[in-house]
């Protein structure tokens, strides 16, 4: 099926217990509503209707979906609500609370406190000159706490980017729009597109999947702080795969950062998932850690990470 334009659900509606106010954001995976709860609260609602699979058409609750596609439909909304009941158990700051699921109008819904800020990726381009090397450290610092926790759980975030790092407004960052059921779900049905975002996501989720861990989220962290510093996404790991042209921060911004930060960065890079941070813990201690992270010897049929990077530097020099 051709991708499609969904309606949203109106303002007013009832869904439940809640009222919907308005639509927050609409993907090509779920539609978020601004709601009002039972006791007044504002919370946000996350509607699972896949645009590849239902149409919900003006005027309409259900979504129509094409009887060669209920399946994989079906499929995905049950890995929608079990990673809504894995998100509920969690109960951590710099991660999104997953308040209630439910189903209702022939798909499920996931409600989550409603944060008031605005995501990384928004700070960026709107603020760039506040991204300082310790505005850096401080983020991903903290953001790692809430990712320590998730991969604590047996869960991995799977989309992490800038604008799934919500920053409140007392720059506290919260993970937001875990990528899970989406990978689940493309990797299981075909004729679905994968549902990652290019340039943060690993190599591992274009190829050999099942080796999919928490090193691809650490991938993801170091795109991130790449993105923070560049103001652009990083050229995308399956393009890196072909022709490794991704030009290394620590080359890059030589004498504008710590090359503690710039290594550490280079360091979540690392194309081969084996050379990365292999836990959140690592690379955490790497970024409250003024000091150089070791990187593993390579394997000896390439060439040297490092010695890639001398060889970029000399170049420049000459």
């Amino acid at each position: 099926m051709a991708q499609q334009a969904n309606h949203a659900l109106p303002p007013g509606f009832q869904l439940d217990d809640y009222r919907i106010e308005c639509q927050l954001s609409m993907g090509g995976f779920s539609i978020v509503y601004l709601a009002i709860d039972p006791d007044g609260q504002r919370v946000a609602i996350k509607e699972y209707l896949p645009n590849t699979l239902a149409l919900r058409t003006e005027g309409k609750t259900a979504p129509v979906i094409a009887e060669d596609h209920l399946p994989a439909f079906r499929y995905g909304m049950k890995c929608f609500f079990e990673e809504g009941r894995a998100l509920a158990g969690l109960s951590h700051p710099n991660v999104i609370r997953v308040l209630n699921f439910f189903r209702a109008n022939d798909t499920v819904y996931m409600v989550m406190e409603y944060e008031q800020g605005r995501t990384l990726q928004e700070l960026i381009q709107k603020h760039s000159a506040t991204i300082t090397e310790n505005f850096i450290r401080n983020v991903f610092t903290k953001m790692l706490n809430g990712l320590r926790e998730v991969h604590a759980h047996r869960l991995l975030h799977l989309d992490l980017k800038p604008s799934n790092i919500y920053m409140r407004n007392n720059h506290a960052p919260v993970l937001i729009d875990f990528g899970a059921a989406r990978q689940t779900l493309a990797c299981d049905t075909p004729m679905l597109k994968p549902m990652y975002t290019p340039g943060f996501a690993s190599p591992e989720h274009y190829r050999q999947r099942d080796l999919l861990g928490p090193w691809s989220d650490i991938y993801s962290v170091g795109a991130s702080m790449y993105a923070c510093i560049s103001g652009s996404t990083p050229l995308p790991a399956d393009v890196r795969l072909e022709s490794d042209r991704l030009e290394p921060a620590m080359v890059r911004w030589e004498g504008k950062y710590s090359d503690q930060l710039l290594e550490t960065i280079d360091w979540c890079l690392c194309l081969n998932h084996r050379y990365r941070p292999q836990s959140v813990f690592a690379l955490q201690k790497a970024l409250t850690e003024m000091v150089t992270p070791s990187l593993p010897p390579p394997p000896p049929s390439k060439a040297p990470w490092l010695k890639q990077v001398i060889g970029k530097l000399k170049k420049s020099n000459t």
